[in-house]
């Protein structure tokens, strides 16, 4: 998961953080007249240099997103949470593209800028096509809800390097006050239109909440994990000689105050309003489409947000079923190969439980998932250069989720690093029940979240310079989740990977997990099913710990088609790859290959197989 999405949970689809659909026919396929060299490189350029312009004014709208690009613009300031921004914004983007419209000649473009002009003015029509839905998103859940993101933000993102970066960490405190209003807000309007997440989203919005507020200075105990940190941060400024230790002091009281007059009054309320909502939220919830208002229509424009296909909820669910039957099939021969004497189901159990495939629940089984989890990442650092032309500038490191924000099987994620490289990238993983983190499932894990995955595919995009500034922010789950996928099946080409039998039944219980997620998210959001159903479902066709699995069902429940673009995407990468070898054949490059995917940017799935088969023209090309 790249924080990207989390943001927009946070923001509920600000334009900033705009997913991607499939574009519909329209400049793309139009007849071009014919345009010289010289015209189409001057246009192209004249395009790119606006984009760079505009996105520049579009930052403004998101300070938190300026911060995660590692700058101090705006540095003192937090994004407008309220719903008429997000009108704004959506108003900003229709006049941006009006603009382009009129400004630049589509044919005079080469395919490159063609790919931008299209993309621009997709994330548009995206943003546009979910303003009737704005009340449909959950601004308070257990997974990304603003109790969790923002001291997470606030301790990892905000760097404090010199005093007015202190004072303007302040001032982000004092504004907590204000966004969590403002996202309370957005949480009542809902809420009169009978719009709930389920019940235990509004429990872990409450236990989240509560963590991050106990401790000092809100109560008796140990430094709460913000406090701790803004007194670590102005001891860093003295240390660092920026400041003196009574100005450092002045600091902390000022950070002090900040976090007993607006912080934690701020969570007090999200509190409140959580504890009165829970009688009313649903136990063994279903989906969207059985809850909401105009379910039906919104769960339809969250698959295509999410898959940037056409694909229906009927065609998805029959896809996950079909890819469920294959992958048991790998996993039954696996099984005969291990010479296990029992069922896939009893294979499922013995996996589930047998003590060899856990970690100690104690911190020095924690550590060994951490050490671990870096070695198989270190293998693959080493081969990386076979299978690629782009590299990450930035590194990569394996850490724990942060106390007051861990959950019991809560799925791994990952925050990128900055486009310079200054700040790595973090392979973040829940590790408080280490009986739902399995040994089979480590490589496959670390692979997907950090090399050749996530990581991978984020920095290359952050800090990619031939295309315009916001090609390499943009993000889609399907492209992004689907190259993770990919990854994981990508591992299997590398050396030093899945050696043991065990780790391949992972990547298939991996491979199977993303599965099941057609299937049950299908269900639960357009056939009816329940969270009870779906767990069942869920649990009779895997090996995944009882735990991940409710966790897993709670975060289709509460970020409705989410979990279905990783198959789909993974699925259309591996076709263009095949497409790619049966055309090239014996010339095909998977270096070549990989940086085509890579190299422009995460994409919707109709673009980036328009520019694999520009690739494959070129190639074929250079042949002739």
């Amino acid at each position: 998961m790249r924080k990207t999405l989390i943001v927009c949970a946070l923001t509920l689809a600000l334009a900033a953080c705009d997913k991607g659909n499939a574009p519909a026919a329209g400049a793309a396929d139009t007849a071009a007249p014919v345009a010289s060299a010289a015209d189409i490189a001057a246009e192209s350029k004249r395009l790119n240099e606006w984009f760079d312009k505009k996105y520049e004014e579009q930052l403004r709208f998101s300070p938190i997103q300026l911060t995660f690009q590692g700058r101090k613009d705006l540095y003192d300031q937090v994004d407008d949470m309220s719903e008429q921004a997000q009108r704004d914004q959506v108003a900003w983007q229709k006049a941006s593209v009006e603009e382009m419209e009129k400004t630049f000649d589509y044919a005079k473009l080469d395919d490159e800028a063609k790919l931008s002009y299209d993309l621009w003015k997709l994330q548009y029509e995206n943003a546009r096509d979910g303003l009737p839905f704005m009340v449909d998103g959950y601004a308070f859940d257990q997974m990304n809800g603003a109790q969790g993101f923002w001291p997470t933000f606030l301790i990892s993102f905000h760097k404090v390097e010199e005093e007015s970066d202190y004072t303007a960490y302040i001032a982000r405190l004092n504004a907590t006050s204000r966004a969590f209003d403002q996202l309370l807000e957005r949480a009542r309007a809902s809420a009169a239109q009978g719009i709930r997440p389920p019940k235990f989203a509004y429990e872990g919005v409450i236990d989240q909440a509560k963590k991050v507020i106990t401790g000092a200075p809100f109560s008796a105990g140990k430094d709460a994990a913000i406090w701790a940190d803004a007194q670590a941060k102005a001891d860093a400024l003295v240390k660092a000689g920026k400041i003196d230790a009574a100005r450092a002091t002045a600091l902390k009281d000022e950070a002090r105050k900040a976090l007993l007059e607006q912080f934690k009054p701020a969570y007090d309320r999200v509190i409140a309003w959580s504890e009165e909502e829970l009688p009313k939220a649903a136990v063994n919830a279903s989906g969207v489409g059985s809850t909401h208002p105009n379910g039906k229509a919104y769960y339809e424009y969250q698959l295509r947000q999410m898959t940037t296909t056409g694909m229906t909820a009927e065609e998805i669910h029959a896809l996950g079923l079909k890819e469920v039957e294959r992958i048991k099939g790998e996993m039954t021969a696996l099984k005969d190969k291990v010479g296990f004497k029992g069922d896939l189901d009893a294979f499922f159990a013995f996996i589930d439980s047998d003590k060899q495939f856990k970690y100690p629940n104690t911190d020095a089984g924690r550590q060994a998932y951490i050490d671990d989890a870096t070695r198989a990442i270190d293998n693959i650092k080493k081969v990386l250069p076979e299978y690629f032309g782009l590299l990450p500038k930035a590194d990569l490191v394996v850490k724990r989720v942060e106390a007051f924000r861990e959950q019991d099987g809560a799925a791994q994620h990952y925050y990128p690093g900055t486009p310079d490289g200054s700040r790595p990238g973090i392979y973040y993983a829940h590790l408080s029940d280490m009986n739902a983190m399995p040994k089979p499932e480590l490589e496959v894990i670390a692979y997907h979240e950090g090399l050749p995955g996530h990581h991978m595919q984020i920095s290359i995009a952050q800090e990619l310079t031939g295309v315009p500034k916001f090609r390499t922010q943009y993000n889609t789950t399907a492209y992004a989740e689907g190259w993770g996928l990919y990854a994981e099946w990508l591992a299997k080409e590398m050396p030093g990977t899945y050696q043991d039998p065990y780790s391949e039944f992972g990547r298939l219980s991996s491979e199977m997990w993303r599965a099941i997620r057609l299937v049950v998210d299908t269900g639960l959001h357009a056939k009816g099913w329940t969270e009870q159903q779906a767990v069942e479902y869920f649990d009779a066709n895997s090996a995944v710990p009882r735990a991940a699995i409710e966790s897993e069902v709670m975060r289709y429940l509460t970020n409705p088609g989410q979990a279905t673009g990783y198959k789909v995407g993974m699925i259309k990468i591996q076709e263009l790859r095949r497409k790619a070898e049966a055309e090239l054949g014996g010339k095909f490059d998977i270096k070549g290959f990989h940086d085509t995917v890579l190299g422009g940017g995460a994409l919707p799935l109709t673009l980036l197989e328009r520019r694999v088969d520009q690739w494959i023209a070129k190639e074929k090309a250079k042949q002739a």
